[in-house]
């Protein structure tokens, strides 16, 4: 059964298992270890999922500043409502649930770690897992939620500014996947598998994989 965490921290990479990998082959993929830093390198690519999804939601609608309370004098109006609260923690929770639900065998994995913080929630995984499979577990939420879900709600005729800015949030609260997926790409074969440790992620080739 799935480890499902209820608590102010995510697993942290560990350095006795960083040792323990890299003696049986694993090669680390260089990049952020804490969320933080992760968070902070991660704004050019923020800026990039915030542009595309613009773009898509433009197709159907279009979205200004004016929309969003920003005013001609340069001030900001807008009104928060309690629901509004509640449609971001849905939000959270369903970018969470697609990372998980495109992990193999993710209802069984005892290497699976899903949960909540007072930042937002994550899924942690030290299963061992091919390349693609693992671009696409990353990829997942922003490319449904921030790409994909404005056709499907432009098309209903039900793009409207609550729903503009939960697509928003998803493509700025993507930032550290695409992040994720730039190394990756980068630093990864193509016929690679690749595990996790915390944050910060390893692979091997996919000839050499462990039985274990």
């Amino acid at each position: 059964m799935n480890r499902v965490r209820n608590g102010s921290s995510m697993p942290k990479w560990n350095e006795a298992l960083d040792i323990k990998l890299i003696q049986d082959g694993w090669v680390s993929i260089e990049g952020p270890k804490k969320w933080g830093t992760a968070c902070f390198v991660s704004v050019p690519f923020m800026v990039i999922n915030v542009l595309i999804s613009i773009i898509t939601i433009n197709i159907f609608s279009n979205i200004s500043l004016q929309e969003f309370g920003y005013k001609a004098d340069g001030s900001v109006s807008t009104t928060i409502y309690i629901w509004d609260i509640f449609f971001v923690i849905l939000l959270v929770s369903f970018h969470e649930l697609l990372h998980f639900i495109f992990i193999p065998n993710f209802m069984k994995s005892q290497k699976t770690y899903m949960g909540f913080t007072l930042f937002g929630g994550y899924v942690v995984t030290e299963e061992e897992i091919p390349k693609v499979r693992f671009l696409l577990i990353t990829i997942a939420p922003f490319f449904i939620i921030s790409v994909l879900s404005p056709f499907l709600f432009g098309a209903l005729g039900i793009l409207t500014l609550k729903v503009k800015v939960l697509i928003l949030l998803n493509s700025i609260a993507s930032s550290v996947d695409t992040l994720t997926i730039f190394l990756i790409l980068k630093q990864a074969p193509p016929n690679s598998i690749l595990r996790g440790n915390g944050l910060k992620k390893y692979w091997k080739y996919e000839t050499a994989k462990s039985q274990t």
